[in-house]
């Protein structure tokens, strides 16, 4: 790389493989596992890439100084092969991040796609739902812990794949269903008449969000998931009772 193109991108791979590095020291002495925190930062290098991908899709067809013939052509390739390039390295960095470690029992019994829920896996499901149950309430509360357990089977009924894309899920259930939640949390959520400790629990927690498109998507899993995780089935229940009662 020659001074100019150093000028215009500092970031070289020594520079790179070091803040990586950094990272990963700062997670560990957080008590976050090394292939736990080598899975976060390969999530964050795929999402990069994806980004890089859509804004390459723009570009393609924003040939610079109104040329066209066969310029525009050309730019047009080249921008979607790049961009083809760069969803095959993302794609590839996010099968990498999610796939079991070597030492996983359910990857040797044939159970790649359901690999245990680790702790990562809950923290990452909860600083997504947070924001969106807030958009529809307010905090409650309800026991952080027994949050912790009802994600930990709901995230249960997904492939790794599916828990890393988690997100975008939630964000999409919520938007298509904001009428229907906003009523579910004011005749059953803080500041509703339905106190914390009763069948409708779950709508005091923002775990219910993700119980709730878990219900919507696959049902007969997440009993399955609660059963095994020994919850309260009055709570599964409860919450897809006033779910129903939301219907207008």
């Amino acid at each position: 790389m020659n001074p100019a193109e150093e000028a215009r991108h500092p970031l070289n791979s020594a520079s790179v493989l070091n803040t990586k590095q950094t990272v990963l020291e700062l997670l560990g002495r957080a008590g976050v596992f090394e292939d736990e925190a080598e899975m976060l930062i390969a999530l964050v290098e795929a999402g990069a890439l994806t980004d890089a991908h859509s804004e390459l899709g723009k570009v393609a067809g924003e040939v610079p100084g109104g040329r066209d013939g066969d310029y525009a052509e050309g730019w047009s390739d080249g921008a979607q092969a790049v961009g083809a390039e760069l969803g095959r390295v993302a794609d590839r960095l996010l099968r990498q991040a999610t796939a079991p470690a070597p030492h996983d029992d359910s990857a040797a019994a044939g159970g790649r796609s359901r690999p245990p829920v680790g702790f990562v896996d809950v923290e990452r499901a909860k600083v997504a739902v947070t924001p969106l149950y807030l958009a529809f309430t307010h905090a409650s509360d309800f026991d952080p812990e027994e949050s912790d357990r009802v994600l930990t089977a709901v995230l249960g009924t997904m492939s790794a794949l599916g828990r890393a894309a988690y997100a975008g899920r939630l964000d999409e259930f919520t938007h298509a269903h904001g009428d229907r939640l906003t009523r579910l949390y004011a005749d059953f959520g803080p500041g509703s008449a339905v106190g914390i400790h009763s069948r409708y629990s779950l709508a005091h927690s923002p775990s219910g969000i993700a119980v709730l498109e878990r219900l919507s998507t696959v049902p007969e899993d997440l009993r399955a998931a609660w059963d095994s995780a020994e919850l309260p089935p009055a709570w599964l229940e409860g919450l897809a009772k006033a779910w129903d009662d939301a219907v207008k």
